[in-house]
């Protein structure tokens, strides 16, 4: 970049030498000098050849740089936000975040190729630029010295005002993201609610806020050109006038004036590309300033020292999973959502957990793979306390199945293989006929290589627990962790599939939260809350005796199935 401002600082003097000694043959008595104008003129168009070969490797050099600064902060921000806790996601939302590893990494990125080639160029011209001016003749150098201070007045004035509008305008764009990230993945609420007309509105005033800051922030930067015209404008009549006094002197040739014209336009131009570079840099400077949250942000949910390293190993067998004493309130809230929960699973055994809605059940399961650490207690995985294992450790050993089926823009295949990507398809159909999903699967278009749309839109609820939960047999880890996930099968299906777990699938620890009774009655014990406690403990006859709130849960369902025959 260096060589193609150089070539432009030199083009005036040749131009100054076709013109005095070409044109108006100073040297030569008047005369023209026509091969004199011929070379000259030739050389201006190698110098102009090799100029723009040096910005063409400048142009790629630049985006070379930025391109590979953008992608490893991009990466850096997405390894990060994988780390996040799940109260850390919600703490930035999800519009912010997809909004600050796009629109904010390119604004970074277009900031940097401005740094690096923008403002070298400028610096290089206003110092090459003064320094040539200056010595075409000093009285040259006044001009300047009037005319860049007042550029810079402007540049700073309007710079100072925009600078606070930039952080609101990504606050507004992050606004608008999110609006448009829950009217998407929410379609069908909207459309099954018939809010259409509330949501675009919702939309329109998320947008309006966008526009009008962006508004704001134009007219400000509007203010730069014109101003920035005047001062040029009147630095070339200045030129004019002081070139004109000292060519009627004698002291400088017509030339001169022409090339001092060039340099002037190029000083000022090189100013006005600088208030650009400013204006980016001082928006970018935001957006870096929100990257920086992102990455400076250290993971709630920090690894252990992992099992090998554990001091005191556990007696084998040790339990699957013990709960000491663990109490347990969301970051932020006073309000405990579990109280001293003392609990124990043995190897192989299967828990079943039934509850009140918002009693506390899939919060006390998400302790395991810790998504959330306790508040007070501990939980214990093969007799290990979880925080000692690194999270990658722990969270081998646990097969979990959410509440809500989260499928990826894959095919069947893929999605069912994401926790053994290694996965033949035997080892897929095998885990999906135990999950009664073969079925359907094998009536698809393209079978397990069928595509399925993005958040598994193109299935049925239930065919999307059913592809979640040969997900997690296929993984086949330790523990089995089923969080109201068969709420979509019907009683049959339910029933198969709880079947083919007690035969294929004995080894495994399983824990499984439902809202049907029908769904744990089998399960070695049941654990009961209510309001975070657990009130009762023990295997379906026993609770129907000892348990008024596993009774009258019993009774509830029992009546709407009467109801329903």
């Amino acid at each position: 970049m260096v060589g193609e401002v150089l070539v432009d600082l030199i083009q005036p003097r040749l131009m100054e030498t076709i013109v005095d000694e070409g044109i108006l043959g100073i040297n030569n008595g008047g005369v023209s000098d026509i091969p004199l104008i011929a070379s000259t003129g030739i050389r201006m168009i190698l110098i102009v050849i090799v100029g723009g070969g040096c910005g063409i490797l400048s142009a790629v050099f630049t985006n070379l740089c930025a391109q590979n600064f953008g992608n490893d902060v991009r990466k850096a921000c997405f390894s990060r936000i994988m780390q996040f806790s799940y109260e850390q996601t919600d703490h930035f939302t999800t519009g912010s975040l997809i909004t600050r590893i796009t629109s904010d990494v390119s604004q970074t990125q277009q900031m940097v190729s401005q740094m690096i080639r923008g403002f070298v160029r400028c610096m290089i011209f206003f110092a090459g630029g003064s320094f040539a001016l200056v010595t075409l003749d000093m009285h040259f150098g006044v001009i300047v010295a009037i005319a860049v201070p007042l550029l810079l007045l402007d540049i700073i004035f309007v710079l100072w005002k925009t600078n606070p509008l930039f952080s609101v305008l990504q606050k507004r764009l992050d606004r608008m993201n999110t609006v448009i990230e829950e009217n998407v993945s929410g379609a069908r609420v909207v459309k099954a609610f018939v809010q259409e007309e509330r949501e675009t509105q919702r939309f329109a005033d998320a947008n309006q806020q966008l526009v009008d800051t962006q508004f704001r922030v134009l007219i400000l930067m509007s203010y730069l050109r014109p101003i920035m015209n005047i001062v040029l404008n009147l630095a070339i009549v200045g030129i004019l006038y002081v070139g004109g006094v000292q060519v009627q002197g004698g002291n400088i040739a017509p030339g001169a004036v022409m090339a001092a014209i060039t340099y002037i336009s190029q000083i000022l131009n090189g100013m006005m590309m600088l208030a650009m570079i400013f204006q980016t840099i001082s928006r970018g400077s935001a957006s870096v300033k929100r990257l920086k949250e992102v990455l400076d942000t250290e993971p709630a949910l920090q690894d252990g020292r992992g099992f090998a390293n554990v001091s005191v190993k556990p007696e084998a067998p040790a339990a699957a999973v013990e709960f000491r004493n663990v109490h347990f309130s969301y970051p932020g809230r006073r309000e405990e959502i579990l109280r001293n929960i003392n609990l124990t699973i043995q190897p192989g055994e299967t828990l079943g957990v039934i509850g009140a809605t918002a009693s506390g059940k899939s919060t006390l399961i998400s302790l395991i793979p810790r998504f959330y650490d306790v508040t007070s207690g501990d939980v214990f995985v093969d007799g290990v306390n979880v925080r000692d294992y690194t999270l990658h450790e722990l969270r081998e050993k646990v097969s979990y199945v959410l509440q809500k089926s989260e499928l990826f823009g894959t095919t069947i295949r893929e999605n069912i293989a994401i926790g053994k990507n290694d996965a033949g398809i035997d080892e897929i159909k095998k885990a999906a006929k135990a999950a009664q999903a073969d079925g359907f699967i094998m009536q698809q278009p393209q079978q397990y290589d069928t595509p399925v749309a993005e958040g598994g839109m193109s299935l049925s609820g239930g065919q999307r627990q059913r592809v979640a939960i040969s997900r997690a047999l296929l993984k086949h880890a330790k523990i089995l962790i089923f969080d109201d996930a068969t709420s979509a099968l019907d009683l049959k299906t339910e029933a198969r599939l709880y079947d083919a777990l007690k035969t294929e699938y004995r080894d495994m620890t399983k824990v499984i939260i439902a809202q049907r009774i029908a769904s744990i009655r089998d399960a070695d014990h049941i654990a009961v809350l209510n309001r975070g406690k657990i009130v009762g403990y023990g295997r379906h006859e026993e609770l129907l005796e000892t348990c008024p709130v596993y009774r009258d849960i019993y009774d509830s369902q029992l009546k709407e199935k009467e109801v329903a025959s």
